[in-house]
C-alpha cells in the first residue's frame, strides 16, 4: 500500500486553499514599491529614492507565551498585531522606515480558519505600520506540535539614513524622557504573568480587573508606534522600545558612555494588571520584566518637548543624567 503525503498529516490541497484564501487580506497591504503578487518563491520590493546614504536594517522577534493564551481563548483575530508591532517598534529605534514584513506560521494541522485570522491580523497590522506583507511560509508538522497548537514568528525590513542609526551620539545630558503609553502587557513577561494570575493567584480568564475581563486585558495587541515616529521624528533625538528587560535594560541601550537615566516612579501611568501581577512578584523583578505602562520612551531635547506633548499622548517619565544605568525614584 502505497502512502501519500496527506496520510503523513501535511495536505498539499490545504496549504493551497489557504494562500488563496489569504491573497485579498495580504494585497492590501502592498505599495507601489512591491513587484509581482503572493506565489513566488521570493517576495520583491523596489528601494523608495531620496535617501542619500539609504541602509536597510532588519529585526525579527515572535509574540512569546502570549500566543500561549491566544490558542486557549481561541482568540486569534490580534495576536498578528503583535507579531508586527515587536518588529517595526524595534525599526524605528534606528530611525528606520518600515518597508517590508514576512511572517512565519507553524502547525500541527492547517486549520483554514484560524490561520486566516492569525494572518489577517498581520496583514491589518502591516497596514497601520505602513508596511507590505511581501511574502510568508506556511508548515504543516505534525510531529512537532500538538494538535490546534501553532507558533508565530516574523521579520521586518526598513530603510534609514546611514548617520541617523546610531542615536547615541545625538544623546545629551539634561535631555527629558518622554513615554508613549503601552496598550497592556505587549507581548513580554506573559510566562511570569500567567504563573502569577493563574497558579499564584488562582485567577481565571473570565474575572474582571477595572471592569474588563482578564483575557481581554491579556490578549490587547501591542501598539504600534510607527506613526507617533514619522509625526515626530525631527523633535526625537532618541527612541526606546520597552520590551522584554523593561526601562532599566532598554533605555541604556540608546545612551552614550557616562550618561544614564532618573525615571520617577509616581509619573508613570502604570494599568491596574500590574499592580495585580506585583501581589506576588518583587518590585525590582516586575521593572526588569515588564513595561509597567510605558511602550516607546523618547529622548527630547528640552526645547522640543512641547512639540511631542502637543502631538501626541506622551507624558514625561524623568531626564537624561550623568551616571551610567537608571535610577527609579
Amino acid at each position: 500500500m502505497k502512502i501519500s503525503y496527506e496520510q503523513a498529516g501535511v495536505s498539499i490541497d490545504n496549504g493551497n486553499a489557504f494562500v488563496e484564501a489569504i491573497k485579498p487580506l495580504v494585497k492590501q497591504t502592498f505599495s507601489p514599491q512591491v513587484l509581482g503578487g503572493i506565489g513566488s518563491f521570493s517576495g520583491a520590493y523596489e528601494l523608495p529614492s531620496g535617501y542619500k546614504k539609504p541602509v536597510l536594517l532588519a529585526a525579527t522577534d515572535g509574540v512569546g507565551t502570549k500566543l500561549r493564551l491566544a490558542i486557549d481563548a481561541q482568540r486569534y483575530e490580534s495576536i498578528g498585531q503583535d507579531l508586527v508591532a515587536m518588529c517595526v517598534n524595534d525599526l524605528i529605534c534606528n530611525f528606520a522606515t518600515p518597508l517590508f514584513f514576512l511572517d512565519y506560521y507553524a502547525t500541527a494541522k492547517l486549520d483554514l480558519a484560524v490561520a486566516k485570522s492569525v494572518v489577517g491580523g498581520i496583514a491589518k497590522a502591516c497596514e497601520m505600520a505602513g508596511c507590505a506583507l511581501i511574502g510568508g511560509e506556511t508548515a504543516e508538522m505534525p510531529s512537532m506540535y500538538a494538535p490546534k497548537d501553532f507558533d508565530l514568528a516574523g521579520f521586518a525590513v526598513g530603510m534609514a539614513e546611514k548617520e541617523e542609526i546610531d542615536r547615541r551620539g545625538f544623546v545629551k545630558n539634561g535631555d527629558l524622557l518622554l513615554a508613549l503609553p503601552s496598550s497592556g502587557l505587549h507581548s513580554n513577561g506573559y510566562s511570569l504573568a500567567r504563573k502569577v494570575l493563574f497558579e499564584a493567584l488562582g485567577l481565571k480568564f473570565d474575572d474582571m480587573i477595572e471592569g474588563k475581563k482578564l483575557i481581554d486585558i491579556l490578549l490587547e495587541p501591542t501598539r504600534i508606534y510607527v506613526e507617533d515616529f514619522l509625526k515626530l521624528k525631527p523633535f526625537i533625538n532618541a527612541l526606546a522600545h520597552i520590551t522584554g528587560g523593561g526601562l532599566v535594560e532598554n533605555l541604556p541601550r540608546v545612551f552614550p558612555k557616562g550618561l544614564g537615566a532618573v525615571i520617577r516612579k509616581h509619573h508613570l501611568k502604570t494599568p491596574e494588571i500590574f499592580y495585580t501581577i506585583g501581589k506576588a512578584v518583587e518590585e525590582s523583578e516586575m521593572y526588569r520584566s515588564f513595561n509597567m505602562g510605558v511602550g516607546l520612551v523618547l529622548v527630547v531635547s528640552p526645547e522640543n518637548v512641547s512639540k511631542v506633548l502637543e502631538n501626541t499622548d506622551a507624558f514625561i517619565i524623568g531626564e537624561v543624567v550623568i551616571n551610567e544605568g537608571v535610577v527609579l525614584e
